[in-house]
C-alpha cells in the first residue's frame, strides 16, 4: 500500500547522474543510495533510460535519484537514449557529473558542463574508480574522488550534495504568505467523474497542509454548497479557492468583497512564472481556426468523457473567441522541443512537476516566443474573473496596469 504520507516526488530534490558510458554511473548511484537501484554490468550502455527512485538520503532528506543512459551511446536507438538523459536535465535540482578518473573529461562531458552552468544547475564532478588509482591530481572545487568498490568519498559525495540542497533550496508558499494564523479560508472541491475515489488531489492536500501549517482553519465544500457554507460562516474569510474548473459558479455565489482565486493560479506562482502566465492569458483572444494550440497535463491519467484538457478547455475557447484552432495534446513527461509551430501552449498546474521542470518548460516557450498560460488563468480570463482572481497578488495587477 502506498504511503500517503510520503513527500510527493514534485517536492523532492531531483539529483541526476550525468556522464559517459561505462563512467561508472549505476555503480555510483547504488553506492549512494545503498540500494541495487541500478543494472551494473562492464558492458556499455547498459543503463537505457532513465531510472528514477524516490527516496530519504541523508543529510538531504527526500529526493529523487535518477540515474541516465550514457552519452556517448551510438547508433539511432542511442541517439535517442541521449536524448531522453538530456530530458532529464529539464527536471535536475543539482547535477552530477560522472567521470571515469583515470579518463578524464571528454569533450562530451565538457559540452555538459556548460549546459548545467547555462541553466543554473549546481553540479558536482564525481571522479570514479579512484581505487584504481595509482596517482590522483588534487580534486577541483566541486570535484570529489569517489570508489563504488571501497566506499571512497561517497560519503563526502552525499555531504556535498546535502550543502548543494540547503544552497539550491527556496522558501516557496503555496498560500501561506495570503493569509495570517487564525484567519480561514473555504475551499472549493468539485466531486465529479474526474475526481479520484476517496481522494484528493495533490493541489488540493498540499494547499490544506500549509493552512493547518500556517495555524490556520479551512472549510471545505463542493460548489453547490459553497451559498450555504458561507452564511454558516461567523464572519466572512479570507480566501475562497476553488477548483478552476468551478470558476464560474464560484466567481457568482462569492461575494465581491471576499477574496477568490484558484488551486491552478496558486500552483502558477508556486511552480511557474505568474506574471508570464498571466501575460500569455491574452493570446486566448487571437487565435483563429488557422492556429494551433498545444495543451499540456503535467500527469499521466485516464481520461474521462468530460476532460478538462480534451473537451472543457476547447469548449471554453469556442465559447470565448469564436473559433476551433487545432489541437495536440501531451501529458506526463511529454513536452515537444520544437514549440514554433504552436500559437499559444496552455498547461496545467503542473502539481506532479517539480519546480525545475515547469521553470524549463515555461522558459523553452519564451526562448521560442510562443505565449504560455496555465489552466487556472485560462479559463479565469474566459469566464471574465482575470483580475478578480488576481487580488492576492496586487504587484501582478499593477505589472497589467502598466503595460
Amino acid at each position: 500500500m502506498p504511503d500517503l504520507n510520503a513527500t510527493a516526488s514534485a517536492e523532492r530534490v531531483h539529483i541526476g547522474f550525468f556522464g559517459m558510458r561505462n563512467a561508472g554511473k549505476s555503480s555510483l548511484v547504488n553506492a549512494v543510495t545503498g540500494q541495487a537501484l541500478a543494472v551494473v554490468s562492464p558492458v556499455k550502455g547498459t543503463t537505457t533510460d532513465p531510472v528514477k527512485k524516490a527516496m530519504e538520503l541523508l543529510p538531504i532528506g527526500p529526493v529523487v535519484i535518477i540515474d541516465t543512459p550514457g552519452l556517448d551511446d551510438e547508433g539511432e536507438l542511442g541517439a535517442l537514449r541521449v536524448e531522453k538523459a538530456r530530458q532529464t536535465l529539464r527536471q535536475t535540482d543539482i547535477a552530477v557529473l560522472v567521470v571515469d578518473a583515470a579518463v578524464g573529461l571528454s569533450p562530451e562531458d565538457q559540452t555538459l558542463l556548460e549546459l548545467f552552468r547555462e541553466r543554473k544547475v549546481p553540479c558536482l564532478v564525481a571522479r570514479t574508480k579512484a581505487d584504481l588509482l595509482e596517482e590522483r591530481p588534487a580534486p577541483g572545487e566541486n570535484e570529489v574522488y569517489v570508489s563504488a568498490v571501497t566506499g571512497e568519498g561517497v560519503f563526502a559525495l552525499k555531504e556535498r550534495l546535502g550543502a548543494f540542497a540547503k544552497t539550491a533550496g527556496n522558501q516557496r508558499h503555496i498560500v501561506a504568505d495570503l493569509i495570517e494564523p487564525g484567519e480561514m479560508a473555504v475551499l472549493v472541491i468539485p466531486v465529479d467523474e474526474s475526481a479520484p475515489k476517496g481522494r484528493l488531489i495533490l493541489p488540493q492536500q498540499q494547499t490544506m497542509r500549509e493552512l493547518l501549517d500556517n495555524r490556520c482553519t479551512f472549510a471545505a465544500c463542493q460548489p453547490q454548497e459553497l451559498t450555504a457554507t458561507l452564511a454558516a460562516l461567523r464572519q466572512p474569510p479570507k480566501l475562497v479557492i476553488t477548483d478552476s474548473q468551478a470558476f464560474g459558479p464560484v466567481a457568482r455565489d462569492t461575494p465581491e468583497d471576499v477574496t477568490l482565486t484558484s488551486f491552478s493560479i496558486l500552483f502558477a506562482r508556486y511552480k511557474g512564472d505568474l506574471p508570464t502566465l498571466v501575460r500569455g492569458a491574452a493570446q486566448l483572444g487571437r487565435l483563429s481556426q488557422e492556429d494551433r494550440v498545444l495543451i499540456c497535463e503535467g500527469c499521466t491519467h485516464h481520461r474521462q468523457c468530460n476532460d478538462i484538457g480534451t473537451v472543457k478547455l476547447p469548449g471554453w475557447i469556442r465559447d470565448y473567441c469564436g473559433a476551433e484552432p487545432q489541437y495536440t495534446f501531451t501529458s506526463g513527461g511529454e513536452f515537444p522541443d520544437d514549440l514554433t509551430p504552436y500559437r499559444l501552449v496552455i498547461h496545467c498546474g503542473g502539481c506532479m512537476l517539480n519546480e525545475k521542470e515547469m521553470q524549463s518548460r515555461l522558459r523553452a516557450a519564451n526562448d521560442q516566443g510562443v505565449p504560455m498560460v496555465n489552466y487556472g488563468v485560462a479559463i479565469a480570463q474566459m469566464h471574465g474573473i482575470l483580475r478578480r482572481s488576481l487580488r492576492p497578488f496586487p504587484e501582478i495587477l499593477a505589472l497589467l496596469d502598466g503595460e
